[in-house]
């Protein structure tokens, strides 16, 4: 049913995205898919890595390790942007396209006072209206 699921990943935070990670994992054994695990890069440093280089062989890594550890076909793009808030649906329709995933499987961020107050939108509720390809939101 599916040939490839991207995952969009935020290496600063992989903990909160633990379901998200299995459930993409599950898939991809259940289907035979692939996984391309997505990050969007800033300029700016940050924990994750000091540049968009070292961003992107880290994701490879990462990557890597995730096939080896779950038996399962991997890759991994990053998307360099100048503005990663304003650029991030668009960086990762992209990168969705770039990799030629027929699923994604995104983390919902974690609600909190701001989602009541509706002082943040939501990316996952963004990148669903977007999409050309089937999402599934994991909160």
């Amino acid at each position: 049913m599916f040939k490839k699921i991207m995952v969009p990943v935020d290496l600063e935070h992989l903990e909160k995205m633990e379901r998200t990670r299995q459930l993409a994992v599950e898939l991809a054994r259940q289907y035979g898919a692939a996984v391309c695990y997505a990050t969007v890069a800033g300029r700016v440093p940050n924990r994750a890595a000091s540049s968009p280089e070292v961003l992107a062989e880290k994701l490879d890594s990462f990557a890597s390790e995730e096939g080896q550890r779950h038996g399962i076909q991997t890759e991994a793009i990053v998307k360099p942007s100048t503005d990663v808030i304003i650029e991030l649906d668009r960086k990762l329709l992209e990168a969705c396209s770039e990799c030629g995933a027929d699923l994604v499987v995104m983390a919902s961020h974690i609600p909190g006072v701001a989602d009541r107050l509706h002082l943040i939108s939501s990316n996952a509720a963004d990148f669903v209206r977007k999409s050309k390809v089937s999402v599934l939101v994991v909160r």
